[in-house]
């Protein structure tokens, strides 16, 4: 179950806000329900999420968080109270993390026995059907048998449903619960009916196969395998959505995973390592390369470069020295660090990011799940109708047992096998056909959305782009070699940390084999490095590198540097024996098939959105190679940034899906109505978002929202006949006419056609790719 979280004020003078954990809620229409009491409440607005099993209330004074339990509570289901307020020492990723357990452990529990539950039914459940449905199996008494067999599940594997009917109907309310509930229960009871005081117990009963239609004795007839059969395919369903429900909160515990565990705090001038959850502000302490800093601070001593794509999405490293502003989480990438801490615990910009997920995930709208809009109307008019049925009946005359019947079979029509096989098939043969493709598929509220998207927003780096540093260009001054030109400024790079260093370094050892050892290796903090190579003494860096030496850049030089920066590369130059002998251009690429994914969107109806933290040159000039319009590209974006364009956007009417693989898209892939992870990405952004691409290759994501798309037609299509063949039933049965082999075929029929139409699926192909252009020089 969800944790609950503390009240904090926000939004308008004298409002508060809490998030309640709900329990008790077992489909969709349970959290509207909630939802519609709480906005009932004077001064109270309130939005609950059945996948989280979270309300996140906003209320005015005069409201206390007693009297919105108290609200929960009268509707039927369990709320409980915010814990009180935490220190903030203890507020620090280490508590974070020990209370999540908790939370984790009752998840699983449920799990657990819900899995046991439907372990048990199926078990029991197949030899009833069976026994029911092949004659030649129906030894003498074989009816007790199955008696025996399904009575542990309707009582035990049903009694979710019981128990949520129960809860709905105190409330006066029905949902997809009731009628399983009645339709099993009426099943169940008329079959010990038939069995006890009817003819069905007798030595020697078989079902009888006359296809005809006509009135027939109903203390002839048993439906054990109509109330085993359905418990059973429906736990099944109810499994299968509780484990998506497990995985609700991940993505909050995968960004928590991602800051640093321990810290080297500077104590008396002397290292001391101690848990990250220790640190306090205004603590000085160390970031040695390769680690990632503890807490949002600011340099105090040192100089490095800091990777801080978590947060900003931008490829190139960061420079940083003295007074320079660092955030947690993220990587430092050279030299040495000393850094005073600012903000600690759930204070630093990785915490809010951790809340900007949570936010989104609370304030998207549950998905309705089709099944329980169509029973709104469904249940309460099969009531109704067997009523009905039974009054008629009795009007005229024609007895109580003929009544009974009659009212009876009305409810055990009405409760379709094929309901039960209607969306976990599609769900089983589309994310399993998805999975062979590279599409991971996390539940059938994802599906909802991919109908209705007209806008997909793409992060660069990482999704348009490779997210790698590559070596793009070369540009070489008069009468250099180019190859000579990358041997010496690759052997010299090599002996750097520096990202953009080791871009060009791999480009060298791939061009030009075994690089020469470099000595006199010096790192300028911001600028570059020096060294000697082959005899030569060597400089590569920004041009205020050369400058600082006495070395400027040539015309031409000079101009393929403003070239390649106005594209969005770094250009680098390289100079050596006290002149400019080249510029380097290092470069995030643009993916072999973003291009073609961009079309295929299109193609869908989209319209394509590129957003990133990355500068505004480097995302117009990838935003011009893929093919998407300068007005749809927001540049320079942080975390909170990409989460309000996504607002706003759904804000303009458009239904919004998001692609990325940062932790910085975490956020805005949560808030979205549709969320598409690159499977190449970090886990938080996997785990907010709805679908995963797992190759990290973007022509996948049009392949993605083809599959769902035509997965929830066919799941839109199974429950069309799996209520169709019911309908057309229900007259029958109303007259007295439903005879038990029909009603079995019937029932049969439309499962199987439930089925073959779900593996419909299995022949779903990807796109193909298309040809490649001649490689560019």
């Amino acid at each position: 179950m969800a944790t609950t979280t503390t009240a904090r004020a926000e939004g308008a003078p004298g409002e508060r806000w809490v998030e309640l954990a709900i329990g008790g809620m077992t489909c969709a229409s349970c959290a509207t329900r909630i939802e519609k009491k709480l906005n009932r409440m004077d001064g109270v607005t309130a939005t609950v999420n059945y996948a989280t099993e979270k309300a996140k209330v906003t209320f005015a004074e005069g409201v206390e968080v007693g009297d919105l339990v108290a609200t929960v509570e009268a509707t039927g289901y369990t709320a409980q109270l915010p814990p009180p307020p935490v220190p903030p020492a203890a507020q620090a990723p280490g508590s974070a993390a020990a209370a999540a357990p908790d939370a984790d452990t009752t998840a699983d529990h449920e799990l657990t026995a819900l899995r046991q539950r439907l372990t048990a039914s199926v078990v029991l459940a197949v030899p009833v059907v069976v026994l029911s449905m092949v004659p030649a199996l129906q030894f003498t008494n074989w009816q007790w048998l199955a008696l025996t067999m399904a009575s542990p599940v309707v009582v035990y594997g049903a009694w979710p449903f019981h128990r949520a009917t129960w809860v709905n109907a105190r409330h006066g309310a029905a949902t997809m619960d009731t009628l399983v509930s009645v339709g099993t229960l009426a099943a169940y009871g008329w079959s010990l009916w038939a069995l006890f005081f009817g003819t069905a117990g007798m030595a020697g009963m078989t079902h009888p196969f006359d296809l005809t239609v006509s009135r027939a004795d109903g203390g002839s007839q048993i439906y054990l395998e109509a109330a085993a059969g359905v418990t059973a395919f429906l736990l099944a369903g109810r499994y299968a959505e509780a484990r998506a429900k497990r995985r609700a909160g991940a993505a909050l515990r995968a960004l928590m995973e991602l800051g640093a565990k321990d810290v080297a705090v500077l104590r008396d001038g002397r290292e001391v390592r101690v848990p990250v959850g220790q640190l306090a502000v205004g603590d000085l302490f160390v970031v040695r390369p390769g680690e990632k800093i503890a807490a949002d601070g600011v340099v105090r001593e040192g100089s490095s470069a800091v990777d801080a794509s978590m947060l900003t999405g931008e490829s190139v490293p960061v420079e940083v020295g003295p007074d320079s502003p660092v955030t947690g989480a993220t990587v430092n990438a050279g030299g040495r660090l000393v850094v005073e801490a600012l903000r600690v615990g759930a204070d630093t910009q990785l915490a809010r990011m951790a809340r900007l997920v949570e936010d989104a995930q609370n304030g998207k709208a549950a998905a309705q799940r089709l099944a329980d809009r169509i029973s709104a109307v469904f249940v309460p008019a099969v009531i109704v109708l067997a009523l009905g049925t039974l009054g008629v009946w009795l009007a005229l005359g024609q007895g109580p047992t003929a009544a009974f019947t009659a009212a009876v079979a009305v409810l055990i029509i009405a409760c379709p096998c094929a309901l039960g096989l209607a969306t976990p098939t599609a769900l089983l043969v589309g994310t399993g056909r998805g999975a062979q493709l590279g599409i991971l598929i996390k539940g059938p509220e994802v599906l909802e959305s991919t109908q209705a998207v007209d806008t997909i927003v793409l992060d660069k780096t990482g999704t348009v782009t490779t997210g790698v540093m590559t070596l793009v260009t070369m540009d070489a001054a008069d009468g250099v070699d180019k190859k000579e030109l990358l041997r010496l400024a690759g052997a010299l790079e090599h002996a750097s940390e520096h990202p953009v260093a080791r871009a060009i370094a791999r480009a060298a050892a791939d061009a030009t084999g075994d690089l020469p050892a470099p000595a006199g290796f010096t790192a300028v903090p911001g600028l570059g490095v020096r060294g000697q190579v082959a005899g030569h003494d060597v400089m590569v860096g920004r041009e205020r590198l050369l400058r600082d030496a006495g070395v400027e850049l040539p015309a031409d030089l000079a101009a393929a540097k403003d070239a390649a920066e106005e594209r969005g590369g770094t250009a680098v130059a390289v100079a050596w024996d006290g002149a400019a002998r080249g510029v380097l251009t290092v470069s995030d690429t643009v993916k072999p098939g973003s291009a073609e994914a961009v079309r295929r969107l299109r193609a869908l109806g989209l319209r394509p959105v590129l957003l990133t933290g990355d500068n505004a040159r480097a995302a117009g000039a990838v935003a011009a190679e893929v093919g998407i319009a300068a007005e749809d590209v927001h540049a320079e974006v942080l975390p909170e940034g990409k989460v309000a364009v996504v607002r706003d956007l759904q804000a303009a009417g458009r239904t919004v899906a998001m692609v990325g693989d940062g932790v910085n898209d975490a956020a805005a892939l949560a808030q979205a109505d549709l969320g598409l992870a690159m499977g190449t990405g970090v886990d938080a952004a996997i785990e907010a978002g709805d679908l995963t691409l797992v190759r990290g290759d973007l022509r996948v994501a049009a392949d993605a929202i083809r599959l769902s798309r035509r997965t929830l037609a066919t799941i839109k299509a199974n429950l069309f006949w799996a209520f169709a063949y019911n309908l057309a039933a229900l007259p029958l049965a109303a007259a007295g006419l439903l005879n038990p082999m029909i009603a079995g075929a019937a029932m049969a029929f439309s499962s199987v056609f439930v089925v073959g139409n779900s593996l419909r699926l299995r022949t779903f192909t990807a796109t193909p790719a298309e040809p490649a252009g001649p490689a560019a020089l």
